[in-house]
C-alpha cells in the first residue's frame, strides 16, 4: 500500500461520495484496503475536507478521557470515534484504552518525545577521601564485571568444546 497525500485522499472520497462505483471497488481501483477507505469517507462526513490536512498534535489528557467517555457512553466504535473527533488514527484511541485499563489515568498523560538531555555532573568540593572512596568503588565495580566476563568466557568455551562433540560423535555415527 503506497501513502496517498490529502489531496489524492480527498478525490478518491469525493469519488465514492459523488459517484455510484461501490467501495471495494474503489478500494480495488487505487489499492487501498476498504475498510482504510471506508475510515476516510467517515472522516470526510464528520470533518470534511478538513480532516484530511495534516495536523500534528498532542491530545491532552481531559481530551483523551473526553473521547473514552464518549465512546463508553455512545457505543460507537474507535473508526467512528475517531472520525468525530478528527483524531488521525482509530489505533490510537484503542491504545488509549488499553493503556487507562492498565495502568489508570495517569498512562495517559502525555510524554515528552526525543532524547533525554544531558544531566550534568555536580562537581563535589571534598577531601581526598571523597574521590578515593569513588576510585575504590570504580575498581570493585570493574573487578565485579571483570569475574563476570571471565565465567562468561568459560562457560561459552566448555558450551564449544560440547558442541564440537557432538559433531564428531554424529559424524562418526554417519561413517559406521
Amino acid at each position: 500500500m503506497s501513502k496517498f497525500t490529502a489531496e489524492e485522499r480527498i478525490k478518491i472520497v469525493l469519488r465514492y461520495v459523488y459517484g455510484n462505483e461501490p467501495i471495494n471497488e474503489i478500494a480495488r481501483d487505487v489499492q487501498v484496503n476498504a475498510a482504510i477507505l471506508s475510515g476516510w469517507i467517515r472522516l470526510y462526513e464528520h470533518q470534511g475536507i478538513e480532516a484530511f490536512q495534516k495536523n500534528y498534535t498532542s491530545y491532552s489528557t481531559p481530551f483523551k478521557m473526553d473521547v473514552l467517555n464518549y465512546m463508553n457512553e455512545t457505543g460507537t466504535s474507535s473508526i467512528d470515534t475517531a472520525a468525530i473527533f478528527n483524531i488521525s488514527s482509530p489505533g490510537m484511541i484503542r491504545n488509549w484504552r488499553l493503556k487507562l485499563k492498565q495502568d489508570g489515568i495517569n498512562a495517559l498523560q502525555p510524554k515528552k518525545k526525543g532524547r533525554l538531555s544531558m544531566k550534568k555532573e555536580i562537581k563535589k568540593s571534598g577531601t581526598k577521601r571523597d574521590t578515593s572512596t569513588a576510585v575504590e568503588d570504580t575498581v570493585e565495580a570493574l573487578q565485579v564485571k571483570v569475574e563476570r566476563l571471565e565465567m562468561e568466557n568459560t562457560y561459552l568455551k566448555k558450551l564449544n568444546a560440547l558442541v564440537q562433540m557432538q559433531e564428531k560423535l554424529q559424524t562418526k555415527s554417519k561413517r559406521k
